[in-house]
């Protein structure tokens, strides 16, 4: 484990590119053999402005990442945060734990609070327009909300008391947690139940991406599933009932467009109210 924390602590960045695109080619070729759904589309057409937000995400977050890094090496100089207030514990207990938080701080909570505050909720609507969710829908985020997430993501690097090691272990595994979870395959249902007691599973994360309430409003989770079971916001819906998008921005056209999705946080406020 401590060599796998050095390894995160030092990691080059064409490693990291490696892999995230790896982790990326890995599921888009997966979803080829074992589809969930069927879709009929242009797979590298529906990719492009994807693949364009994957892309903004990048610029938003290297200008920005030597904040993780002074947050990270604050907590440590200051023996900061909740995983540095606990008592001295075995190495990967403490790195567990350390993930668990960051992903309640860096990922749960500012994804309920998206959900709950109209203006937060028209900029993350973004990723919800997607009409044919696969990996490449994992980071499709407006540049607006890569911003939001990555204050959120510093927060609880300050908060957890989490050192460098752990935030890019962490952000690693984040990334291909996502493209996991949003990857078109079908697992056997009962593989894929087993699995959303510890992590997001694809069907529970699918469920989010449900194009009416109540189900858009659930499934919050990133990685670990434990923070939906516990804060009662876990819903679970049959895959084939799953109808992707959002209700009030039926538009497949208008939501494969760049430019309508970055002035969509700008558009009249609308909001999903529909219940099944």
């Amino acid at each position: 484990m401590e060599t796998i924390i050095h390894y995160f602590e030092i990691i080059p960045s064409h490693h990291r590119a490696i892999l995230i695109i790896g982790g990326l080619t890995f599921f888009w070729i997966i979803e080829g053999f074992i589809p969930l759904f069927h879709f009929s589309y242009k797979k590298w057409k529906h990719a492009i402005p994807n693949l364009f937000f994957n892309l903004t995400l990048l610029l938003v977050n290297l200008p920005l990442a030597f904040l993780l890094l002074k947050s990270a090496d604050w907590t440590v100089a200051n023996n900061f945060g909740i995983i540095n207030w606990l008592p001295e514990m075995p190495l990967g207990i403490y790195v567990f734990l350390g993930l668990l938080f960051l992903d309640f701080f860096g990922a749960y909570l500012p994804h309920l609070i998206e959900h709950k505050i109209k203006p937060l909720w028209m900029i993350h609507l973004v990723h919800h327009t997607d009409h044919n969710v696969d990996t490449t829908t994992a980071n499709r985020h407006h540049p607006i909300e890569s911003v939001i997430r990555f204050f959120f993501t510093a927060f609880g690097v300050i908060i957890v008391g989490t050192p460098i090691g752990l935030v890019m272990l962490y952000q690693t595994l984040s990334v291909i947690a996502t493209q996991f979870s949003h990857a078109n395959i079908k697992l056997p249902k009962r593989v894929d139940k087993i699995l959303s007691y510890v992590i997001v599973s694809p069907n529970m994360h699918k469920v989010h991406h449900h194009y009416v309430l109540p189900y858009t409003d659930s499934n919050y989770g990133n990685i670990f599933s434990v923070w939906d079971r516990l804060f009662g916001t876990y819903m679970d819906l049959d895959p084939d009932k799953i109808i992707y998008g959002v209700d009030v921005f039926p538009d497949e056209k208008e939501n494969s467009s760049i430019i309508n999705l970055l002035k969509q946080p700008f558009q009249k406020y609308r909001r999903s109210t529909i219940k099944d």
